[in-house]
């Protein structure tokens, strides 16, 4: 069963407020729901409106950019028409006063990794997490030796209820009081007071003074607010319902390794407990990656037995390894590996989607580019790491380039650290992304293009005057300062730029014909005419406001919750199909999901919710639904152009799809380009043939996803996308209109919207993977 409105459609708007539907294109039936959802803040007078988003987030890069008129006038005028937008993250939280103090300022960013290499990393870790941005780690060998040993064992022998304290006495601050072998912990109201209470635990378990002792340790979790309490500043509402197992499940990893140094699995381990602590709800993956060396043979399979079944046949997950779901694991290959070794890992990735394989040295070479300026210093350093090592790569740049110290260098070897969805490099970095819809802009306005860019640029720039509290994440913006320009809609706009033609061409496999080579030679025109006009701005920006220029500014993100906005196809990515049903996920009687009801769609329960015989639920509201699917029909924008809906996109081949890929990768991307390549299993031997001449040939690749494609729903109900042909939209669409109680979706919301929201923002990282169930075993 299906809950949708049965009202006839009328022509009802709030009073005095333009009808809403006139702020998202025709081609975004999916754009009010998920702005209101994730970029649009509660004010004492209800929620932000595209325009009030607009203005504060313009407010604040002004104040911290130093941006003069004619550059906010531009920026103004991109993010009106939805050419070009800030990061979700600053559509969130740019121009709030929550930003604007220092010990905030890496909420701004969507992108962030982090050496492991204390004690401080794992509470930094925990600490981004809780402003929303995405963590990777690296986990490798010569980073985690670096850890201390664990010399005690740690007994948690209380944790007090949460919340007792009256908010007006509560403190915001963790203290820690320790007699004899005994310490107490009294955390504090406030985001630093969880991460403090957290990483105190990892400090005790390896403190000398107590003498490989049991240390025993009482938790009061008396100030800290219970869940549904509004965070001021930030936004939300508090949600600590895992804040209590946090401790003892820390203590017992902690406890297994007494006597010797973390493995780089129970690094990653402690790691995504934090992360279990902080996602609220029931969603797979929080926006993480954890990158481990290629040798690294148990990280390689932690992943492999997370399921088990019982004598009934009923599978579930081992409750030990459940937080390992928690971020994408990525294997990191130092030297050029063999076919072979490519071979078997897509195997594996087609098997479990885990597994990708990150080729470091052209990630580093791709970093180094201010001083490894053209391809061929690019390509002669590959060779030298590759085949003399490291440190024989770490002297050529010093006698070539130096005089570095040694911390700068280490860190110049060091930036291959990746973000959640793989598109930006560094080592303990922050960026900040930006994005163009091109989906929006027309291929033969040059000057359109032009500005959509331009503003995208500055907007990023502006984050480069923020000086972060903490000493490593401040020295590697002196070292190495970098921004993000993505874009999204890349297929959409050069269907308009090409047609048909170009589809047919995809749908051949994108073969070295005389009219493929064309169409290759005006892609690359196109792409590398963006990246000069990125380029340019930032630097011309940074170099009248006396910042160091970025070696790298342009990327492409995976893009899936901001090109709802427009109805983009995600990032560089093909759509899913011509038409498509997308379901998007809200709690149970989220408001803007029932205001989604009041206009007209459908309704059901979520994959997660079953009864008890483990059958999908139908109705959603049923006691035992807790999570509720938006179906919401869907049409891209060059659906009608003759012949497109001849074209079957669920059949380009993973080597179409690669090849495009590596296009965008050659000739716009300064970092990395996100990247889902789905392929079936007759399409195995081919990838890894063509991730093995990439690699060799050093041609660019650094790291993407592969993913098994899945077949409409024969694998599994209700997924975000769901192909449907145009019959079944056309009836679908009228379905809509005829249940639509009101036109204008503000207030429609305005019927519901009641006290504080529960989501705070966008997620890290919203790429298609993640967005996918995690397979069971067969």
């Amino acid at each position: 069963m299906t809950i949708a409105t049965s009202q006839p459609e009328t022509n009802n708007s709030a009073s005095g407020k333009e009808n809403d539907t006139t702020d998202f294109p025709i081609t975004a039936p999916a754009a009010n729901p998920v702005f209101y959802r994730t970029y649009s803040r509660k004010l004492p007078a209800g929620r932000e409106s595209w325009e009030q988003v607009n203005a504060r987030n313009l407010d604040g890069l002004k104040k911290l950019g130093g941006l003069n008129e004619a550059e906010i006038n531009l920026m103004q005028r991109m993010q009106q028409e939805k050419k070009a937008l800030p990061s979700g993250r600053w559509l969130w939280i740019g121009g709030t006063e929550w930003i604007e103090k220092e010990k905030n300022f890496s909420g701004a960013y969507n992108c962030t990794s982090t050496n492991l290499v204390d004690w401080q990393a794992f509470g930094l870790m925990m600490d981004l997490a809780m402003m929303g941005c995405g963590t990777g780690a690296i986990i490798e060998p010569h980073l985690i030796d670096q850890l201390p040993e664990v010399r005690n064992t740690i007994h948690i022998a209380n944790v007090t209820e949460i919340g007792l304290t009256p908010s007006e006495e509560r403190n915001e601050k963790t203290t820690f009081s320790i007699k004899d072998n005994n310490v107490l912990i009294k955390v504090g109201d406030s985001r630093r007071g969880w991460v403090d209470s957290y990483q105190k635990i990892l400090e005790l378990s390896s403190d000398n003074s107590f003498n490989s002792k049991v240390v025993n340790v009482s938790i009061d979790l008396k100030d800290v607010r219970p869940a549904g309490e509004s965070l001021k500043g930030f936004g939300g509402m508090a949600n600590p319902v895992k804040l209590k197992d946090l401790y003892p499940r820390v203590a017992t990893l902690l406890n297994k390794a007494v006597g010797r140094k973390l493995t780089s699995i129970e690094c990653c381990l402690l790691i995504d407990e934090a992360a279990v602590t902080i996602v609220a709800g029931n969603i797979r993956r929080s926006a993480g990656m954890r990158q481990f060396s290629s040798q690294d043979l148990e990280a390689a399979g932690a992943k492999e037995n997370l399921w088990k079944q019982d004598s009934e046949g009923n599978w579930s997950i081992d409750p030990e390894k459940d937080a390992l779901r928690m971020a994408n694991h990525t294997r990191v290959y130092h030297t050029k590996p063999e076919l072979k070794v490519l071979v078997d890992a897509v195997i594996k990735q087609f098997h479990s989607g885990e597994g990708a394989i990150q080729f470091a040295p052209e990630a580093i070479a791709r970093s180094n580019a201010d001083i490894l300026s053209t391809v061929e210093l690019r390509n002669e350093f590959i060779e030298i790491y590759c085949d003399q090592g490291k440190e024989e790569a770490s002297k050529w740049i010093q006698s070539n380039y130096g005089p570095f110290d040694d911390k700068e260098l280490f860190h110049r070897l060091s930036r291959y650290g990746l973000n959640p969805c793989g598109e930006i490099l560094g080592s303990d970095f922050h960026c900040n992304l930006a994005e163009i819809h091109l989906n929006q802009i027309d291929p033969l306005d040059i000057n359109q293009q032009e500005d959509a860019f331009k503003a995208a640029a500055l907007s990023v720039a502006c984050l480069l005057n923020h000086r972060f509290e903490v000493e490593r994440y401040r020295k590697s913006r002196e070292w190495d300062p970098i921004v993000g320009v993505s874009f999204t809609g890349l297929f959409d706009f050069f269907v308009h730029a090409f047609g048909t033609p170009w589809l047919k061409w995809w749908e051949a496999g994108r073969p070295e014909t005389k009219e493929g080579n064309d169409f290759k030679l005006k892609e690359a025109t196109f792409l590398s005419r963006w990246r000069k006009i990125v380029n340019d701005t930032v630097w011309e920006y940074c170099d009248r406001h006396n910042i160091r220029r970025p070696s790298r500014c342009t990327t492409v993100q995976p893009a899936g919750t901001k090109s709802l906005l427009t109805g983009a196809s995600p990032g560089w990515h093909p759509p899913k199909a011509q038409r498509f049903i997308r379901r998007i996920t809200f709690r149970k009687n989220d408001p803007v999901a029932l205001a989604c009801m009041d206009y007209g769609y459908t309704i059901v329960p979520s994959q997660s919710d079953k009864d008890e015989n483990g059958k999908l639920l139908d109705n959603p509201f049923d006691p035992k639904c807790t999570e509720w699917l938006v179906e919401i029909p869907t049409e891209v924008s060059w659906a009608n152009i003759p012949g497109a809906d001849e074209i079957d996109i669920n059949n380009f081949s993973a080597l179409a799809q690669f090849d495009f890929y590596m296009q965008v990768q050659t000739n716009y991307t300064d970092h990395n380009t996100s990247a889902t390549i789905e392929f079936r299993e007759n399409e195995i031997e081919g990838l890894a043939k063509a991730l093995y001449s990439s690699i060799s040939e050093n041609k660019g690749y650094i790291s993407a996803a592969l993913l098994a494609r899945f077949d409409a729903n024969a694998t599994f109900p209700r997924l975000p996308f769901e192909p449907i042909d145009e019959e079944c939209y056309t009836k679908m669409q009228s379905e809509v209109i005829k249940r639509r109680d009101t036109c204008d979706f503000f207030e429609a919301l305005s019927r519901y919207d009641q006290g504080e929201l529960t989501e705070a923002g966008p997620a890290g990282c919203d790429s298609d993977k993640c967005l996918l169930p995690l397979a069971k075993p067969s």
